[in-house]
C-alpha cells in the first residue's frame, strides 16, 4: 500500500520500523500488534504533513530458520520465499499496513551492506577471533547467560521465554569489543533518558549494562546459513548482527548516501520487549563503533498474553489474525489492541474481551452516533448539510471538547506513543457529542417549524456533523476503512479533498464543514456482531 501525505523536501523523514520477524512460521496476533502500531504512528505523522519513511519485513537467516526449513524438506531460501509471499506480505495488506519498505535479510541490498559493515569493524580492530562455549537459545538466537534461565522439574536448564531446553555449543567465533562500550552506553543513557521506553525497560538495560558487559560472539562456524563473514567463509555472521543491520542497509548505507543522510537513523524502533537488550545496548554500540548516530528511542512493547503465556507458536497460543478480522473486520481489528492494552505494559486478550468493546464503543458509541446525525439531516434537510446558526454555551461546549481531543490525542499518539490515551481522548469526544445530541433532543427541536426551531434545529445538527468530520479525520490512522465511509457520508471528499490529506493537528479548526455538503447515510460503519456472517 502506497503511503500519502505531503512532504518537506530535503527534511529529515519521521523514521519508524518494526523488528525484522522470524520467517520459520505465519505471523500471529503479536507481530501484528507492533506492526500495526508503527503504521498508526507513521499514518498520524503523515498527516501531520511529515516526511515519514515505515520499514517492516523478515529475519531470514540463523539456525533457527535452517532447521526449520530441513523439517520441512526445503531450502532455507525455498522456506523463506514462500513465507514471506504467502503468509507475511498478505497479512500487512490484510490489515491495511502503508509500510513504505520491505526488507529481507537474504536479499543482495543487504547482504552485501552487512559484510562490508563488518569489515569496517574488523579493519578497525573492533573485532577479534576467540572462542565460546556456552548455553544457546536456537528460538532466541542467542548465547544465554546463567539469568536468563529458568529450571525444569529435572533440572534441565530452559530458556526463560521459550520454556525449551537450551543446548550447549563450543565453537570458535569472532567477537566485537561490546565490553568497551558500557561506559558508553551508560553516557549515552543517561544524557538521552527517554531512548528506551517504558520506565521499566529503561531500568532493567541500565541495571543490566551496571553489571558489565561481555564482548559479544559475532560469527557462527557450525552451520552455514547467513552471511559469510568476508575475510573468513568459514564462518556466518550472527544472526541479529546481520539483522539489526536492516535499520541502516534499508535506506541506502553504503549505497545511497543521500537517502541515508535523510532518513537514518529511526526515530523509534519499535520492539517486543524479549529484543530489547539487542536494541538497547548491542545496536547502539555498533553504531558508536561505526561512528553513525545512534537512534532516537527504542520502545518496548509488552506481551500478549493468553491463559497466562505469551503469545507464540512455540506456546501454541499463537492465533492468526485472520481469524478475529473475519468476525470484527480489520478496522476494529487494528483498534482494539491499542485501545485495551497499554503499549509497553503486557496485556491480556479474550473474545469476550474484544466483543464487549466493540459493541459499546464502536457499534453503540461511534457508529450508532454517526447513522443518527446522517439519518437526521436525511430525514430534516433532505440529505443538505444545514448551515450553523448562533452557537449557544452548548455548542461552544463541544468546541472545547474537541480541541482537548485533538491536542491530547497528537501529543499522546503522535509523541509518547501512548495510544490507548490518545484513542481514549477520541472516544471521550464521541461521548461527548453523543450527550450533546441526547441533551438537546433534535427530534423534539423538529417539531417547532418556526423560523427559531429550524435555525435551532441546524446548529444541532450541523454541530454533529462537523464533530464527525473532525473525528473522521482523527480516526483515520487507526480505522482507515471506517474513517473513509464516514468522511464520504459526511460528503466532506468532494468539498474538503482527501481525507489522508487533513491535518490531524488542525482537525479542531470549526466549521470545515461546508454547508450544503451532501449527507447521505450509508452502511453502518460497525454491525451488530449478531448481525455479521462468520
Amino acid at each position: 500500500m502506497a503511503a500519502t501525505g505531503s512532504e518537506k523536501q530535503g527534511a529529515k523523514a519521521f523514521y519508524v520500523t518494526t523488528p525484522i520477524y522470524y520467517v520459520n512460521d505465519a505471523p500471529h496476533l503479536g507481530h501484528a500488534y507492533t506492526t500495526v502500531a508503527g503504521d498508526v504512528l507513521t499514518r498520524w505523522h503523515r498527516q501531520r504533513g511529515e516526511k515519514v519513511w515505515f520499514l517492516t519485513g523478515t529475519d531470514e537467516h540463523g539456525q533457527k530458520i535452517m532447521r526449520t526449513a530441513e523439517a520441512n524438506d526445503v531450502t532455507p531460501q525455498a522456506w523463506c520465499d514462500k513465507l514471506v509471499e504467502e503468509a507475511w506480505k498478505p497479512l500487512w495488506e490484510h490489515l491495511n499496513i502503508a509500510n513504505d519498505d520491505f526488507i529481507r535479510t537474504t536479499q543482495k541490498r543487504h547482504t552485501d551492506r552487512v559484510q562490508e559493515f563488518v569489515q569496517d569493524l574488523y579493519d578497525k580492530d573492533e573485532i577479534y577471533k576467540g572462542g565460546y562455549e556456552g548455553p544457546y537459545c536456537v528460538g532466541c538466537e542467542e548465547y544465554k547467560l546463567p539469568g536468563d534461565l529458568i529450571e525444569a522439574e529435572d533440572g534441565t536448564k530452559l530458556c526463560a521465554v521459550h520454556k525449551k531446553p537450551v543446548e550447549i555449543l563450543k565453537e570458535e567465533n569472532y567477537f566485537f569489543k561490546l565490553s568497551e562500550y558500557g561506559p558508553k552506553l551508560l553516557e549515552f543513557y543517561e544524557a538521552n533518558p527517554g531512548f528506551i521506553q517504558p520506565e521499566s525497560a529503561r531500568n532493567e538495560v541500565v541495571n543490566f549494562v551496571k553489571q558489565g558487559l561481555e564482548d559479544l560472539s559475532i560469527s557462527r562456524s557450525t552451520f552455514d546459513w547467513g552471511v559469510p563473514v568476508p575475510w573468513d567463509e568459514k564462518h556466518v555472521i550472527y544472526v541479529w548482527i546481520d539483522a539489526l543491520l536492516n535499520y541502516a542497509t534499508a535506506v541506502g548505507y553504503n549505497e545511497n548516501p543521500a537517502k541515508f543522510d535523510e532518513t537514518f537513523p529511526a526515530n523509534v524502533h519499535l520492539i517486543g520487549k524479549d529484543i530489547l537488550r539487542f536494541h538497547a545496548v548491542i545496536w547502539p554500540a555498533m553504531l558508536m563503533a561505526q561512528g553513525l548516530p545512534v537512534p532516537g528511542r527504542v520502545a518496548a512493547n509488552g506481551w500478549l498474553m493468553v491463559g497466562g503465556e505469551k503469545m507464540s507458536k512455540s506456546n501454541l497460543t499463537g492465533i492468526k489474525p485472520q481469524d478475529l478480522t473475519s468476525h470484527f473486520g480489520v478496522d476494529a481489528y487494528r483498534w482494539y489492541f491499542l485501545r485495551a492494552i497499554a503499549f509497553g505494559q503486557d496485556g491480556s486478550f479474550s473474545w469476550e474481551d474484544f466483543t464487549a468493546r466493540y459493541t459499546s464503543e464502536l457499534a453503540n458509541d461511534y457508529g450508532n452516533l454517526a447513522s443518527r446525525v446522517a439519518a437526521m439531516v436525511g430525514k430534516y434537510f433532505d440529505g443538505a448539510l444545514p448551515a450553523s446558526a448562533a452557537d449557544g454555551d452548548a455548542e461552544k461546549a463541544i468546541h472545547e471538547g474537541l480541541a482537548k481531543a485533538v491536542a491530547t490525542a497528537d501529543a499522546k499518539i503522535g509523541e509518547e506513543l501512548d495510544f490507548q490515551a490518545g484513542i481514549l481522548a477520541i472516544f471521550d469526544f464521541v461521548k461527548q457529542v453523543n450527550g450533546y445530541i441526547t441533551e438537546q433532543e433534535p427530534w423534539k427541536v423538529a417539531k417547532d417549524e418556526s423560523e427559531e426551531g429550524r435555525a435551532r434545529l441546524a446548529t444541532i445538527l450541523y454541530t454533529a456533523a462537523e464533530s464527525l468530520r473532525a473525528v473522521a479525520v482523527l480516526l483515520n490512522p487507526i480505522m482507515p476503512e471506517t474513517s473513509q465511509a464516514l468522511w464520504d457520508s459526511l460528503g466532506a471528499e468532494a468539498s474538503l479533498g482527501a481525507l489522508a490529506a487533513q491535518p490531524v493537528q488542525s482537525a479542531a479548526t470549526w466549521g470545515q464543514l461546508p454547508a450544503g455538503a451532501t449527507v447521505t447515510k450509508g452502511a453502518v460503519l460497525f454491525p451488530r456482531l449478531e448481525e455479521k456472517k462468520d
